[in-house]
């Protein structure tokens, strides 16, 4: 059975270092985890939920109010810090406030994107509208594994120049066309958070 929620937490998620900008708009409820809103992102950015993520936030019950004690909020891993805190554990609410809107999210440790997730607003959430949704965006996700910002941009200048060396190699290696440019967030589709965590916890 689905929480009842009456606010809604409308994020903009920004790909640092990108250039053009790739970024996504989306709403989702008031009630979410940490985990629930990495199951959102993967989902409105087009990652496959491949690899290890994290969530850097400043915690605003630590005092000083203008403290800049972070937390480290994600996936638990032998290899993070005894205060790593589990994502499914903490919401949202408890940490996006309007004094404290901006928070960073890392996917993939290998390649190290990192997202700046900006709180826009929080709406009242509307009747006959299903959440978690995508309302905008620009551009394509780059493809996992492809080496992070810098290695994207090598990527884009292989496989937009049939002159270039690695052309054919790279074309091989993505295996689909791609382009940049393209984003509809009609095609985006949202999993059911709890279901992946079910299954995690196997």
């Amino acid at each position: 059975m689905k929480k009842k929620f009456e606010k809604v937490y409308q994020f903009k998620i920004s790909l640092k270092g990108a250039e053009p900008p790739i970024w996504r708009r989306i709403q989702v409820p008031g009630t979410y985890t940490f985990w629930d809103l990495h199951v959102a992102i993967q989902n409105a950015m087009g990652w496959m939920n491949y690899h290890l993520h994290e969530f850097d936030i400043k915690d605003p019950h630590k005092e000083p109010p203008n403290s800049r004690t972070n937390v480290k909020i994600g996936l638990p891993n032998e290899d993070y810090p005894e205060d790593f805190i589990p994502d499914w554990e903490l919401n949202i609410s408890d940490f996006f406030k309007d004094e404290n809107p901006v928070v960073y999210y890392i996917y993939d440790f290998g390649d190290g994107w990192v997202h700046i997730i900006e709180l826009e607003a929080i709406l009242e959430s509307v009747e006959g509208i299903n959440y978690p949704r995508c309302i905008d965006g620009k551009r394509a996700c780059p493809p996992e594994d492809c080496g992070g910002i810098g290695g994207y941009a090598d990527f884009l200048r292989a496989i937009l120049n049939p002159e270039h060396k690695q052309h054919k190699e790279m074309m091989e290696w993505i295996g689909r066309k791609f382009d940049p440019e393209y984003f509809d967030v009609k095609d985006v589709k949202f999993e059911d958070p709890g279901k992946l965590l079910r299954n995690l916890h196997r």
